[in-house]
């Protein structure tokens, strides 16, 4: 099974454009802390997630595959910011970030306003942190994707 997300190579700036204003700037702001917790720079993955950095994953399963640390999704009901490891070990932070909404990975913001933006800094830096200890990251993490792409590929000529 092929991975459905994966980095681009579309410009991040060229998909801001297209997003509205108010929205625009809440990203940008947490852009900037993610590109600070992460020291990585932003990356279009798919049609309009924003990544930071990256892991790679193999499950028991078998499927593997490359993922951002970190990252986000203006979108237009709400800013969607993935925080990998969920949010069991966040309880605290959680209680004191403001008015949110989470899934299993994901954290909802209407606005960034009505949210403790230190509180959310937290999270994120604590989750790139967990995520960094679980997986492999950075060059490594490319590394291994690729050589999983290349066993792949050597599998389905034979």
């Amino acid at each position: 099974m092929d991975q459905k997300t994966k980095p681009t190579d579309r410009s991040v700036e060229d998909f801001l454009s297209t997003v509205p204003e108010r929205r625009k700037a809440d990203a940008r702001k947490v852009m900037s802390i993610m590109r600070k917790v992460t020291r990585q720079p932003p990356q279009l993955w798919g049609d309009s997630l924003i990544g930071f950095g990256h892991y790679f994953y193999r499950y028991d399963s078998g499927r593997e595959g490359l993922y951002f640390l970190t990252g986000l999704s203006p979108r237009k009901a709400n800013l969607v910011l993935y925080i990998m490891p969920g949010f069991k070990t966040f309880g605290p932070q959680m209680r004191k970030l403001g008015k949110h909404k989470t899934g299993s990975s994901c954290l909802y913001l209407g606005r960034l306003e009505d949210i403790d933006v230190a509180v959310l800094t937290e999270i994120i830096a604590e989750s790139v942190k967990i995520m960094k200890g679980r997986y492999l990251t950075g060059a490594p993490a490319q590394k291994a994707a690729e050589a999983a792409n290349r066993a792949k590929t050597a599998k389905k000529t034979k």
